[in-house]
């Protein structure tokens, strides 16, 4: 559905890029993949597939695809006005700060898998989906924090970015070796099946990390230092 009405704004945006469109649907897709796939199963390897999918996969691209952009290219000039004033007021602007994005997506994976949490949503419906609705948003508000290209009026510059994503990349990586040893990880699950779970979340988190990377390095425009700056005899001459 959500794909549908991206793609119906898109047709109504002269001249958007097609590459977005398919970064977004590309972005739905992972999320039907995880939600109603064979991965979807009882194994904990199937979850921590799942789990990739939500929540460090999908949201990048998604993100990718600029729907916030579209949605003000498409909306009526006032609530166009309405929506930039949102995104500019202080609430939003901590909240879409990139350590407070990287708290809330990657601090969520340590919870979920630290604490007894996991074996509640294993037991509760609600409790998983709400799991999972956590991870949909925190990883898009990380990838936007971190290398979206929709508007981020109090966005800082790459390197510090780059620096955000780096801790990301270590705790992550950091906590999937915590699981393989089995080493303060409360999940019950057998020690195969929580080792597999490791393995997957270390290479399949790099993989979503390093395209992160890449999209965050493709925006980086350095600041370049007018020669009449760079040379300040050459104004005396």
């Amino acid at each position: 559905m959500a794909a549908a009405g991206y793609l119906l704004a898109s047709g109504r945006a002269r001249g958007w890029s097609t590459w977005r469109g398919v970064s977004f649907c590309t972005g739905c897709a992972l999320l039907v993949l995880a939600l109603t796939g064979p991965v979807a199963g009882h194994d904990f390897r199937g979850h921590m597939v799942q789990h990739l999918l939500i929540g460090m996969l999908a949201p990048p691209a998604l993100v990718l695809g600029a729907p916030v952009t579209l949605l003000l290219r498409t909306l009526p000039a006032a609530r166009a006005r309405r929506l930039t004033a949102l995104l500019r007021c202080r609430a939003f602007r901590v909240l879409g700060a990139p350590v407070t994005a990287l708290v809330l997506s990657v601090g969520g994976m340590v919870v979920l898998y630290c604490t007894p949490l996991y074996r509640l949503t294993t037991v509760s419906e609600p409790v998983h989906h709400l799991v999972h609705l956590h991870f949909l948003l925190a990883g898009c508000l990380f990838s936007w924090a971190i290398a979206g290209p929709d508007p981020a009026p109090h966005r800082p510059p790459v390197p510090h970015r780059l620096v955000v994503l780096g801790v990301a990349v270590a705790v992550h990586s950091g906590l999937s070796q915590l699981m393989y040893a089995g080493l303060w990880i409360d999940v019950p699950a057998p020690p195969e099946q929580v080792r597999g779970a490791a393995e997957i979340m270390y290479y399949g988190g790099d993989l979503a990390e390093l395209l992160l990377a890449m999209a965050l390095v493709t925006t980086w425009r350095p600041v370049r230092v007018p020669a009449r700056d760079a040379a300040p005899g050459a104004a005396r001459r």
